[in-house]
């Protein structure tokens, strides 16, 4: 059960503990359990890399999920996340909130997408986003 942050770009992350155990939270709370999750902080330019070379997108994005657990699906959750840090600056300049906010919402996000939810049509997304505000008023 273990949570990992690493930064590609530099950011002061508040509340480390906290979060790891609302993530942990949120994980049982959907009928999972974390086994490995990383989180990685990149720019902008780093994110547009792995976009392009993993995925075939050629855009910015503030979040890109991998999901490593073994198919078929259990209940154990395994995967990297990548945040953009200059994306997440930008949504909470424009959202009117802390940059500290925007990354734990985008950690949410990510960890939504690992334990089976999409955001490919209006009512995934909805889902989600209620789903992701639900847990961010947990913190």
């Amino acid at each position: 059960m273990s949570i990992y942050f690493s930064y590609q770009t530099p950011i002061k992350l508040k509340h480390v503990k906290r979060i790891k155990q609302l993530l942990n939270d949120i994980a049982a709370l959907e009928g999972y359990m974390i086994s490995s999750l990383s989180i990685v902080f990149t720019s902008d330019e780093y994110l547009l890399n792995i976009n392009q070379n993993y995925l075939n997108h050629d855009y910015y994005t503030d979040i890109i999920t991998f999901d490593y657990t073994s198919k078929p699906r259990g209940r154990i959750i395994e995967g990297e996340l990548y945040i953009s840090k200059d994306r997440a600056s930008e949504n909470s300049s424009t959202l009117a909130i802390p940059i500290n906010i925007e990354l734990l919402r985008l950690m949410i996000h990510g960890l939504l997408h690992l334990c089976g939810y999409t955001d490919d049509s209006l009512d995934n997304k909805a889902t989600m986003t209620s789903k992701e505000n639900e847990y961010l008023s947990l913190f």
